[in-house]
């Protein structure tokens, strides 16, 4: 549902008319879906990145709303420029380094209007079982867990245990040194695990 939602965003801003856009030289439109579709390499890139741009994005405003508009536009952007991508980091990266960028770009617009972390609901669920409740217990436990950190921490959390990246990848993308990377994801873990030791 969401890269679906995330698909008919990009290509409303990019065909807005239905037309498929312009790119940049080099590209053809041999790439478009029939009846003036999504391209066929647009719809790839939401479907395999766009889950992970969006709650990579997520992690930084806290926001869905938000993250989801931080993510269409890491999308549009990088399908945008992807016949100039050199390959010199992986795709996953470069889309993370997009998304990065845009998130922060955001966040210096919208700083005043942040959500604070504890309005942030847990997700939807058969209230009246006790497993449910227990889950969204532990889930609003992990949300305060993960807004206590810093920014930085938080980032660097959600790379290396939610997206998967290296180390080396995660301190070239924040511009912060390998050891860096290290020190923080280690008090990190050891704040999470001392927030959550109710819920094992």
């Amino acid at each position: 549902m969401l890269r679906a939602r995330l698909l008919a965003r990009c290509w409303a801003v990019l065909a807005p008319d239905g037309v498929p856009p312009g790119r940049a030289a080099g590209r053809s439109a041999a790439g478009t879906a029939a009846a003036g579709g999504p391209p066929d390499d647009l719809r790839a890139l939401v479907d395999e990145h766009g889950t992970a741009i969006y709650r990579y994005a997520l992690s930084i405003v806290r926001d869905p709303a938000t993250a989801e508009d931080i993510a269409q536009e890491a999308l549009t952007k990088a399908w945008l420029a992807l016949p100039s991508f050199r390959g010199e980091s992986s795709l996953r990266s470069w889309l993370l380094r997009i998304t990065h960028h845009a998130a922060m770009s955001m966040l210096r617009v919208r700083r005043a209007e942040a959500i604070d972390p504890d309005d942030i609901e847990g997700s939807s669920g058969a209230d009246h079982v006790e497993g449910a409740v227990e889950n969204r217990l532990a889930l609003a436990q992990f949300q305060r867990a993960l807004a206590d950190l810093d920014e930085l921490s938080r980032q660097i959390v959600v790379l290396r245990e939610v997206e998967d990246l290296p180390y080396e990848t995660i301190a070239a993308m924040l511009r912060v040194p390998l050891p860096t990377v290290k020190t923080r994801l280690l008090r990190a873990r050891r704040q999470l695990t001392t927030a959550l030791e109710g819920w094992r």
